[in-house]
């Protein structure tokens, strides 16, 4: 098998001799990989124990960027390795560079608009220096992206993404509708939308539950999700779930997904909602994330489209439900098969 070398601003931890991923994701992405390659991992060192055992042989994980970029021109002895960046960052772009000097076979997999990412993170001001590292990787790379609004010129591919296994298929529960179950499923991050959103649940006058599934490292993130949630009776924060089966029953024990989010690419969570046959509600914002898909919502960043928008949702359920069984979605075996393809075949 062909050596593909995947390199991710990923934080991964190692304890016990095993290394263990943040995003889970992030896990499945190289390990879904290395069934069609060898593939060697190049990610950032995390300090704190992370979730997700990574499953694979070769695992580098960098304390700082002269590290990082050392173990990449360590793999620079095969000449014919290939080489995978999850999308574009400070790391990852400085190592295209050096990929690039040495005219390396590079692929670049866009999941969001970094752009968008940028300017919510670090403020308008900051948007030019990432533009300038998107047009200098991506005129060199073969891009690989889950949507065509994240990059549309020449040598370029879209993917379907999935984390569907044959699991998500079977033993469907019937949804409780004799209430307003939301939840939530991502990283507390405020490009997640999850702030503003917190702050429109607090004011509104429905009865209605939100439950959040997710976790933050960032102790500012951290503090500023604490006090929005501490004095709400009807927020739950069970942290966060790494468990496939259990993340299933957590779908099941819901009747509305929510994603605020204001940028996206093509969010997992949205499919995984939807083949349990719950309903997502998400805002303007991404509303091009719909792409088809039938049981998607979107309404206004504003309480009342928000509460019409819900009530809409419960008032029709039963016939929601039906029309997301026309849905077809991909399964995550063939999302890492068209990947696969791209790579040897580009």
């Amino acid at each position: 098998m062909e050596n593909l070398i995947v390199l991710n601003n990923e934080k991964v931890s190692k304890h016990n001799g095993k290394f263990f991923s943040r995003n889970y994701n992030f896990k499945i992405l190289p390990e879904g990989l290395n069934r069609y390659f060898k593939v060697e991992y190049i990610v950032r060192k995390s300090e704190v124990n992370e979730s997700h055992e990574l499953n694979l042989d070769k695992i580098k994980i960098a304390s700082n960027i002269i590290q990082f970029i050392f173990y990449v021109l360590s793999t620079f002895k095969n000449k014919k390795s290939k080489y995978y960046l999850i999308c574009i960052t400070p790391y990852t772009f400085i190592a295209s560079l050096f990929l690039f000097i040495f005219r390396k076979k590079v692929y670049v997999y866009l999941i969001s608009s970094g752009h968008e990412e940028w300017a919510n993170l670090l403020g308008n001001w900051s948007v030019w220096i990432y533009d300038l590292m998107f047009k200098i990787v991506t005129s060199k790379a073969t891009v690989i992206a889950l949507h065509d609004r994240l990059y549309n010129k020449k040598n370029f591919h879209v993917i379907n993404s999935s984390t569907l296994d044959d699991k998500w298929f079977k033993n469907f529960k019937e949804a409780r509708t004799d209430k307003i179950r939301f939840l939530y499923v991502a990283r507390i991050n405020p490009v997640k939308g999850i702030n503003e959103f917190l702050e429109m649940f607090n004011n509104l006058e429905m009865e209605a539950e939100l439950s959040i599934i997710g976790k933050t490292n960032n102790l500012r993130h951290q503090k500023k999700f604490k006090s929005l949630i501490e004095n709400s009776k009807n927020i739950k924060f069970p942290g966060y779930v790494s468990n496939r089966q259990q993340l299933i029953d957590t779908y099941d024990n819901h009747n509305i997904l929510i994603l605020p989010s204001y940028t996206e690419g093509q969010p997992y969570v949205v499919d995984e909602s939807l083949v349990r046959r719950r309903p997502v509600l998400i805002f303007e914002d991404i509303a091009e994330i719909i792409k088809g898909r039938k049981g998607i919502f979107v309404a206004k960043r504003n309480v009342t489209s928000f509460i019409e928008t819900t009530k809409f949702i419960m008032a029709n359920y039963s016939k929601i439900q039906k029309d997301i069984e026309q849905n077809n979605f991909p399964l995550e075996k063939d999302m890492f098969q068209e990947i696969s393809n791209v790579v040897k075949n580009n």
